[in-house]
């Protein structure tokens, strides 16, 4: 979510309180890091701005940014490049993308050092290719301003009174997209078919991207749209309104955990570690929640517009051999009940 000059500003004045108090500083001769990760991670507003700075003046090492996109798009490119790595991590890798990582061979095991204090359910890979650093659920978020009633459940969605009332993404080109499919899937099994295509005629639009569909919603084209159970936070903290509020459906609300893995053949082993140490520290854990808009993996005092993003006590999951299996079948039949292709 595109935030304002004024938290720019107070971002870079975040990193800079935090680099005044780190060990080193990395000169222009310093060892490397290369990092490919995704749009939202390295975008002005995200987390980058804040952690890059902390850890290159904590270890002395400087990260040079290569590659964003989707997670899936950064997945791609690192198996186009597999024996030659064009970085040493990857930022972003989620539970959705696990099969897809292991069964290519992508990342060496690590266990970083903190690691004991991340939760044992949010670890999603036991094989430790890919590490967890936040995560969130997928929800119906609505304005509470329209919609006074709103949806408990994936069967209340398909009540006709919201008819054209809801934003979804394509889980082709979409990460909230997937996700909601993979709930759908979750929920129905064989009958997510049927759902899709009895949700259609409550759906305005099918959106590319989460940016573009969140951007409808907020500027009054739909009263609901599929986003993350974190989202009402950011409007509290920043535009000290409410009345952007989200639901925890009766039957769970699909999880997704995002992750970072070193690649095989990374140029830059060690600092690569260091990296992935850092990971787990509260230096970079409390920068998430007010820039990635998740959930930390470790315990740490939360903002307190999280007062505002409830956490699912039902976390819905897919296997990801399950995932890998069948993941094609579940995108065409998606495609056939929505777009008829």
């Amino acid at each position: 979510m595109k935030k304002t000059l004024i938290l720019v500003l107070c971002l870079i004045c975040a990193a800079s309180a935090f680099a005044g108090a780190s060990k080193e500083k990395a000169s222009p001769d310093a060892p490397v890091l290369v990092v490919y990760a995704t749009d939202s991670f390295l975008s002005e507003w995200g987390a980058a701005p804040v952690v890059f700075p902390i850890f290159e003046e904590k270890y002395g090492i400087k990260i040079e940014q290569r590659q964003g996109g989707s997670a899936g798009e950064i997945v791609n490119l690192a198996i186009m490049e597999k024996e030659k790595a064009g970085a040493d991590i990857i930022i972003g890798v989620d539970n959705n993308l696990l099969s897809t990582v292991l069964k290519n061979d992508l990342f060496i095991p690590y266990k970083p050092a903190g690691l004991e204090n991340v939760k044992d359910d949010l670890i999603f890979d036991k094989s430790y290719h890919v590490i967890p650093y936040d995560y969130s659920f997928f929800s119906l978020v609505y304005d509470s301003n329209r919609i006074k009633n709103p949806p408990k459940s994936l069967d209340d969605l398909l009540d006709p009174k919201y008819k054209k009332s809801l934003i979804v993404m394509d889980p082709r080109t979409s990460s909230p997209g997937l996700g909601f499919l993979m709930w759908t899937v979750k929920c129905k099994g064989d009958g997510y078919k049927d759902y899709w295509k009895k949700l259609m005629p409550n759906v305005l639009t099918v959106s590319e991207s989460w940016s573009s569909g969140y951007g409808l919603f907020t500027s009054g084209e739909a009263p609901m749209v599929i986003s993350y159970t974190t989202s009402p936070a950011y409007h509290v903290e920043y535009e000290m309104d409410d009345h952007i509020k989200t639901v925890v459906f009766d039957e769970g609300n699909y999880m997704q955990t995002e992750g970072i893995g070193i690649l095989k053949n990374a140029p830059h082993m060690d600092a690569a570690k260091k990296f992935m140490d850092f990971v787990l520290t509260e230096d970079f854990q409390e920068a998430l929640p007010l820039t990635n808009w998740m959930y930390p993996v470790i315990d740490i005092q939360l903002p307190a517009s999280y007062i505002s993003a409830p956490i699912s006590e039902k976390p819905l999951l897919l296997e990801a051999d399950d995932i890998d299996k069948n993941l094609d079948s579940w995108l065409s039949g998606w495609l056939e009940s929505t777009l008829g292709k």
